[in-house]
């Protein structure tokens, strides 16, 4: 028993160490993912301690010390998305509908063929945008029925696994697809017109992951976040950016990413709301992500039922205020967390450009 309390006990230290690392190889970069059953195992790991093992002998108190520290250090990734944490988002109070905009994000994969599924979603819950991931040219053939109440639409289709496509029902003024890091993983940037008149920014991502099968380096995908987190920074104009991000919301990149754009997670407070994997019940991770600036309250968050896909569908609903809301507090970046994000956003030579600004797109 102590052999193996000894073995778990070191597996943990070192699955806790690993991301202190910047190291951007996937092994490293993929210990972010686990952090909410990391925590289970270091709870488990230390109740055995307490049951099974010698509390006098140093050897016990050093797997003690060794395994609540790894547990504290896990926790305080994980806390900020559970009940018990201050709300980053307020709730709004908002009853205008023309200031609302509701987002379903919704990583389709690509062989799946269950559209009916997702078509019944948009027709139940009514969404005003609709942005699906890994959607290939007949996936576009299938969603075509849902331009007749969502008539705007941005389309790119791809059977690489990283096609794209909007649907709205609110005028779409500008659009424009890019590669912003790699030539083959597009992203999608809109300004939409609320009912209310009000334009907002939305920036659509899904960058590749970090993955044996994928990138051997999360490098690609983080500065994709990096690029767009410095372009919409002390913007003034309303924000949104939305999609799967290929990245836990607990992770230090995405935590940078929040930082550095000045954007608000309203799971924050609230939730999990873990989309990815929806056939493995124990091993789920927040990958869909919808961040938003200080302009928006939360009307809805919610994980959709399962349409086929290995990603549950993300929707959540937002009310606009004309002025920036300064009561809901985000997190902020020092100086050495902003020479990180250039430097990111810098290694990449293949980048194709920034981010556009509203008025360049087409």
């Amino acid at each position: 028993m102590l052999t193996i309390l000894i073995f778990f006990t070191l597996f943990t230290v070192l699955t806790t160490l690993l991301p202190l690392s910047r190291h951007p190889h996937w092994i490293v970069r993929g210990m972010d993912f686990p952090r909410l059953q990391f925590t289970i195992l270091a709870t488990i790991l230390l109740l055995a301690h307490f049951i099974f093992l010698d509390l006098q002998r140093v050897s016990t108190q050093a797997l003690i010390i060794s395994t609540t520290l790894c547990l504290i250090w896990q926790l305080s990734w994980i806390i900020p998305y559970t009940f018990i944490y201050p709300k980053e988002v307020k709730t709004s109070t908002e009853c205008d509908a023309d200031k609302q905009l509701s987002i379903i994000t919704s990583n389709v994969l690509t062989p799946n063929r269950n559209a009916d599924a997702l078509i019944a979603l948009i027709k139940k819950h009514q969404p005003d945008v609709l942005v699906t991931l890994e959607s290939d040219l007949w996936w576009e053939e299938q969603l075509n029925v849902l331009e007749t109440d969502m008539p705007y639409s941005v389309k790119c289709p791809l059977d690489n696994l990283y096609g794209m496509h909007v649907f709205s029902r609110l005028p779409i003024a500008e659009q424009e697809i890019c590669y912003l890091v790699e030539k083959d993983v597009p992203s999608i940037h809109t300004t939409i017109e609320l009912r209310s008149g009000d334009k907002v920014r939305v920036h659509f991502l899904h960058p590749a992951p970090p993955s044996p099968t994928e990138n051997d380096e999360s490098a690609e995908r983080d500065a994709e976040l990096m690029i767009v987190a410095r372009s919409v920074a002390d913007s003034e104009q309303p924000v949104i950016v939305t999609g799967d991000l290929n990245d836990v919301a607990w992770s230090a990149t995405t935590r940078l990413f929040r930082k550095i754009s000045g954007l608000l997670d309203p799971r924050v407070g609230r939730g999990v709301f873990s989309t990815f994997h929806v056939d493995y019940p124990l091993v789920r991770w927040p990958l869909d992500h919808l961040f938003h600036s200080k302009h928006f309250t939360l009307q809805k968050i919610k994980r959709l039922p399962s349409i086929g896909s290995d990603h549950f569908p993300l929707l959540t609903q937002l009310s606009f205020t004309a002025l920036r809301c300064n009561n809901q507090a985000g997190i902020k970046a020092d100086t050495a967390e902003h020479k990180w994000a250039q430097e990111i956003s810098e290694q990449q030579n293949v980048s194709k450009g920034d981010v556009p600004k509203p008025g360049e797109t087409s």
